[in-house]
């Protein structure tokens, strides 16, 4: 008896018609709902010899797939028939919109930036265009400093009587720095609050365009002014920073360098993360990679920008995201992150 029902009803269902969306639910709830003829089959089903279960079980759920593959089948239908009728998008694109990628250098800059912020660092930002006084002067550069010169800044407008009236596109992010630090103390020299920021952004300066340099390059600096600060401060910070970005078995060196606006200066490598510090091509098998500048803020630096050098020290580091970014992922050409070749932002998909 039970046999002959699902044979009744597999005849239904392939005779089934519906003309819209609302007809195909009321066919979905007549046979699969809760209180659809399926569902009453199945309390049959407990009633039935235990030699025909096995028989009648494989034919109920030959009837409820068939049931699912022919509302489905309906109601694609039926959307269907709806679009023809006059409901398409003439506007909507052709083919797949395909889903975009983070830019490589946004990449990094959101994890160096992530990595600060969870040592307390916040985010600063300034102008592009700045002025002569933000950019050299309050930076400890000499009047006669070669930065100064047209070879390597670009001049929007230039005062020879006064160079701090020279307006320029900034070459380096410190001139946020300067910025902070001006507006973060009392006209006695006391700072307002420990200053503590990281300032990601854009600079300029005027070099030719090849694989290894531009003529604009993005750089992230960061800079950390209280009672007390170390050189000991510093190496540890650059020494979590260098775990956390390169993998924790980083080791760090660093070597005395120069800065006008650090004393004293340092350039800071990291072990080499390809060779592990064995010696390799790409760390010109020295087993070290530099990655950045840094160094304690030089105490003209701290006066120029109003805050008194005898009770507050500090320390300021410097890198290049196209630089950390080379190391992270080996690109060989700088011209590269600004050229917008989609089969190279393709390869970054996967890094977001």
């Amino acid at each position: 008896m039970i046999l002959e029902k699902i044979e009744q009803l597999m005849r239904e269902v392939q005779a089934a018609t519906a003309h819209n969306a609302e007809e195909v639910e009321q066919l979905r709830q007549k046979y699969l709902s809760k209180k659809g003829e399926i569902t009453l089959l199945m309390n049959d089903f407990r009633s039935i010899a235990a030699d025909q279960k096995k028989t009648v079980g494989m034919k109920i759920n030959e009837l409820k797939q068939l049931t699912q593959e022919r509302i489905n089948q309906m109601k694609a239908e039926c959307e269907m028939q709806e679009d023809t009728a006059g409901n398409i998008d003439l506007t909507r694109s052709p083919y797949p919109v395909r889903l975009g990628t983070r830019h490589p250098l946004t990449i990094v800059t959101n994890e160096i930036i992530d990595i600060f912020s969870r040592m307390g660092f916040v985010l600063a930002d300034g102008p592009e265009v700045e002025d002569d006084l933000h950019v050299f002067t309050k930076m400890n550069f000499a009047a006669d400093h070669p930065a100064r010169d047209m070879q390597d800044t670009f001049f929007v407008s230039q005062h020879p009587n006064d160079v701090t009236k020279n307006i320029l596109l900034r070459s380096h992010t410190s001139s946020v720095q300067a910025r902070v630090m001006e507006h973060m103390h009392t006209e006695d020299g006391k700072l307002t609050a420990p200053i503590r920021v990281i300032c990601p952004g854009r600079v300029y300066r005027n070099e030719a365009i090849t694989a290894r340099a531009h003529c604009f390059f993005h750089q992230v600096e960061g800079l950390y002014i209280d009672k007390n600060v170390s050189f000991t401060d510093l190496k540890q910070v650059l020494l979590s920073f260098a775990r956390e970005m390169f993998g924790p078995d980083t080791q760090i060196r660093l070597r005395p360098s120069y800065f006008p606006f650090t004393e004293p200066s340092a350039e800071m490598d990291i072990s080499c993360f390809i060779c592990g510090g064995e010696g390799c091509g790409f760390c010109k098998h020295t087993g070290w990679v530099e990655i950045l500048g840094c160094g304690m803020v030089d105490p003209n630096v701290l006066e120029q920008c109003g805050i008194d050098p005898n009770e507050y020290s500090g320390y300021a580091f410097g890198m290049g995201v196209e630089r950390i970014t080379n190391l992270k992922y080996r690109v060989s050409d700088l011209r590269m992150f600004s050229e917008n070749d989609v089969r190279f932002l393709e390869e970054f998909t996967a890094a977001n």
